[in-house]
């Protein structure tokens, strides 16, 4: 990701592909579009969406202004022509679209001056959470993200981001370096639903 706490693009292997981690390395929209398609699909399909999303708009980054100004119709065609950038295309291009036009009027289309300047992880959090399609749960895992892997750490960061941002987890998308720690969130996740299935049951 541009400019990061080093001044060098970070390596990642969320999407497990190397021209998609390429791109969620050095572009801070890319990251941010790929937490936000991160719901109801495999988290690598998520996050290889961007890369696939510039291909389809024919260029190597993503713009926010560009996606806010595109032709909602035409936009949704580029996720759903197959193969789909999501299990739900439209409302994912919907959703896409809004962030961008938030980025464009709140930050003059720049994603990474969402936490370029947050004092605090605190602050942070506020920012995240802010943006379109992005709750409380999803603002804290991509904190955890840009701490852990990005190296965009305010004072108090890790506490911002709640259990995503302990040292040593394998609980979120932030938590993945390899195809090993894919494996062992994805393990974490399925004991989560679990346990959430078990307790239905029960009561």
């Amino acid at each position: 990701m541009t400019e990061n706490s080093r001044g060098n693009d970070s390596t990642v292997r969320i999407a497990q592909q190397p021209e998609a981690d390429e791109l969620l390395g050095r572009s801070p929209l890319a990251a941010l579009i790929g937490m936000l398609l991160d719901q109801q699909v495999p988290m690598e399909w998520a996050f290889t969406g961007p890369y696939t999303l510039a291909g389809r708009m024919g260029s190597d980054d993503l713009d926010a202004r560009e996606i806010a100004a595109y032709d909602p119709e035409a936009f949704t065609g580029l996720f759903t022509t197959k193969p789909a950038l999501h299990r739900y295309p439209g409302a994912m291009a919907k959703r896409v679209q809004q962030l961008c036009r938030y980025l464009v009027a709140e930050y003059d289309g720049e994603a990474s001056a969402v936490w370029a300047d947050a004092s605090t992880g605190a602050d942070l959090l506020e920012r995240l959470n802010a943006l379109p399609g992005f709750g409380t749960q999803k603002a804290q895992i991509f904190l955890a993200l840009l701490g852990k892997r990005f190296g965009v750490r305010p004072p108090g960061w890790r506490e911002a981001a709640g259990p995503y941002g302990e040292e040593g987890s394998h609980r979120s998308v932030a938590d993945i370096t390899g195809p090993e720690s894919l494996a062992e969130v994805r393990a974490h996740k399925q004991r989560i639903k679990a346990a959430a299935k078990a307790s239905r049951r029960a009561t």
